[in-house]
């Protein structure tokens, strides 16, 4: 499982002109499964991501997680993470997940962040979709297991 970790003012995801996600202050996640991935893959990066420290404290200093500010989350997945760009110009996706594998996960771990943060969004998995953010910082940060 990788993760592509946005620190953001805010960020908000939208499907056919429709707002699936929005979040203030917080964390965009573009999330990508592969097919070694386990619900103990997702466990240890949740706990990861919830407490990564990155936000400032009242030195300035990136000391304080997302709990520790009341911080949102909007989860976006994104097989494309996963590509392999090493033989010629056309990206090959065998590493990536089939898609009822990755929803799955996906589910499962937008269902744990949420028995950690308050206020968690998504995307809407495997859909084309529009995502806009506001990076803060900027703070841009891959987590994987």
């Amino acid at each position: 499982m990788r993760l592509v970790v946005q620190r953001v003012k805010n960020a908000k995801v939208t499907v056919d002109n429709r707002v699936t996600g929005k979040i203030n202050q917080g964390f965009l996640v573009l999330l990508g499964v592969t097919h070694s991935d386990t619900k103990e893959t997702a466990d240890f990066l949740v706990k990861k991501l919830c407490n990564l420290r990155v936000f400032k404290d009242e030195n300035d200093k990136m000391n304080l997680s997302i709990k520790d500010i009341n911080g949102e989350l909007l989860i976006v997945s994104q097989f494309t993470l996963y590509a392999d760009c090493q033989k010629g110009n056309r990206p090959s996706f065998v590493n990536s997940a089939k898609p009822e594998y990755a929803n799955e996960l996906y589910e499962y771990f937008v269902s744990e962040t949420r028995k950690e943060v308050k206020n968690v969004q998504t995307g809407e998995f495997g859909a084309h979709m529009d995502v806009e953010l506001l990076n803060d910082g900027p703070v841009t940060i891959i987590l994987e297991k």
